[in-house]
């Protein structure tokens, strides 16, 4: 990359530090790096579905702009020429942004969020939107009501990528850009990360600004970014984390160091030298897919041969987590989907011959079934007489699992755990029963109820080629021990060196 030039074929294997590196030392150009990861999606996404829309002149516009500062002596920032992928939840100042819905269709924001502010502030290139479960809602990608259609996993397409977050994760892992932004409300982030194969963290709560993410549950939404390694993931943390005014629940406190943390973890024969790393009884539970299981405990002995303690930790309130969190995202979610009436913005049914035959059926036609069921779900919780019973009940149950994280914590550094107890399920094999597709997220709510920190990461694959993730999860603002952990597995492993066949690979 030393001749200002950028072959398709290196996006496979560039991390994010190496093309910043490049491209502010004026050995590579910013132009050069998005042409190639744009020929790239043109060649490939076709396949996968992972863009609702690719913002091509926008992309070009942006690294010439690098490419301009650079030869201006200026410094474009921390992330200079990176590509990147937004999920379709960042608002995008006149950029669609629909949430893969059909209700906000034709959506162009006068606004910018403040993730997708800070990247392009520290000179990444935004390729275009990705794809994702309606509103946020599944774990499967299968809700997606983009006209692209569904997601499919880079590793097998005829298997699901995860959600609702699955645009994002399978756009990394089949190189179509080099990180993404997504949101985690009960484990959408981690769990598409551990479906395709790549690393992605939900921060603590407040540590990444909400502003201009479209709302789905506002106490558990989580925005944090995914990428092909634990470093590259920290690096983009870094950019997108910290204090926004514009955001009343976003977090003061300075941001921490981690890519440093990140790096640490790979220094050293016993790099964990003083570790303690928790293991919850819970999350081994009956019903864990053997193959997981396996995994998951070999990478807890690798652990160990780092110089980690493993612990074993309680989490009893663990039972509890699933229905807690359904009984306080779907009514926090009837609350939010409630702005979309067809008056304000997005889709607006045509004749209606009142006020209330509007909101009815643009309601009605603009929202899918799972929305829908949440809606109903939510604003029946909320009603008068079932409010104690249901929604207030929940909330002392969080109260109750985020005790549990904290004793938890009194004893050891970080918990790690399998990020979802199956690999990935194929198309159609839950979505006819909706309990089973949200007992998907069993490993990976707690932690939203509990606004820690948990970061997923490759340890395995199954015998059948697809990825098995690990999880680890540390104590509020807890991000470098995570970062130090995961880099230190991951410099001992070569999971993440793997990369899904190509389309033209694929059908040979």
């Amino acid at each position: 990359m030393s001749d200002a030039t950028f072959d398709p074929r290196q996006a496979q294997a560039a991390p994010i530090a190496t093309i910043a590196a490049g491209v502010r030392a004026g050995k590579l150009r910013a132009r050069a790096v998005a042409e190639a990861y744009l020929e790239r999606i043109e060649r490939e996404d076709a396949a996968l579905g992972c863009y609702v829309r690719v913002d091509a002149e926008g992309a070009r516009r942006s690294a010439d702009a690098v490419d301009a500062a650079v030869a201006a002596g200026r410094d474009p920032g921390a992330l200079a020429g990176v590509p990147l992928g937004i999920k379709d939840i960042f608002c995008t100042k006149g950029v669609e942004t629909t949430c893969a819905s059909k209700i906000l269709r034709g959506f162009v924001p006068p606004y910018e969020s403040t993730v997708t502010a800070r990247l392009a502030g520290a000179g990444a290139v935004s390729l275009g939107k990705l794809n994702m479960d309606e509103f946020a809602m599944g774990s499967s990608n299968e809700n997606s009501a983009a006209p692209v259609g569904v997601v499919k996993n880079p590793w097998s397409l005829a298997h699901v990528p995860g959600g609702s977050s699955g645009g994002s994760a399978a756009a990394v892992a089949a190189s179509l850009c080099a990180g993404a932004t997504g949101t985690d409300t009960g484990g959408s982030i981690r769990q598409p990360a551990a479906l395709c194969g790549v690393v992605g963290i939900k921060p603590t709560y407040g540590r990444v600004s909400r502003y201009g993410v479209i709302a789905f549950a506002s106490s558990l939404d989580h925005p944090g970014p995914f990428a092909r390694t634990v470093e590259d993931t920290a690096t983009l943390l870094e950019v997108m984390a910290g204090a926004d005014p514009l955001d009343a629940t976003s977090i003061p406190q300075p941001v921490g160091a981690y890519a440093k943390a990140a790096r640490a973890g790979r220094q050293g024969e016993s790099p964990l030298q003083g570790v303690r790393v928790g293991v919850p009884d819970e999350y081994f539970a009956a019903g864990m897919d053997g193959e997981v299981e396996t995994a998951v405990r070999a990478a807890l002995d690798e652990l160990a041969r780092a110089g980690a303690k493993l612990v074993p930790v309680s989490l009893p309130h663990t039972k509890y987590a699933i229905a807690t969190y359904y009984l306080i995202c779907t009514a926090e979610a009837s609350s939010n989907l409630a702005r979309y009436d067809g008056v304000k913005y997005g889709q607006r049914a045509p004749d209606a011959r009142s006020l209330e035959d509007l909101y009815t059926r643009t309601r009605g036609e603009g929202f899918g079934r799972e929305p829908k069921r949440r809606i109903m779900l939510g604003t029946y919780v909320l009603r008068a007489g079932y409010y104690d019973a249901y929604y207030g009940k929940a909330l002392r149950a969080r109260r109750l699992i985020a005790d549990d994280f904290a004793a938890a914590f009194t004893k050891c550094d970080v918990l790690v755990t399998a990020t979802s107890p199956v690999p990935a399920f194929r198309f159609g094999e839950r979505m006819g029963d909706p309990l089973q597709m949200y007992l998907a997220d069993i490993l990976t709510v707690a932690p939203n109820l509990a606004g820690i920190p948990a970061l997923a990461q490759p340890c395995g694959f199954t015998k059948a080629g697809l990825p098995i993730g690990l999880q680890i999860m540390g104590p509020p603002l807890g991000e470098e021990s995570c970062f130090r952990v995961g880099g230190a597995y991951e410099a001992r492993t070569q999971w993440h060196e793997r990369r899904p066949l190509d389309a033209a690979a694929r059908t040979s």
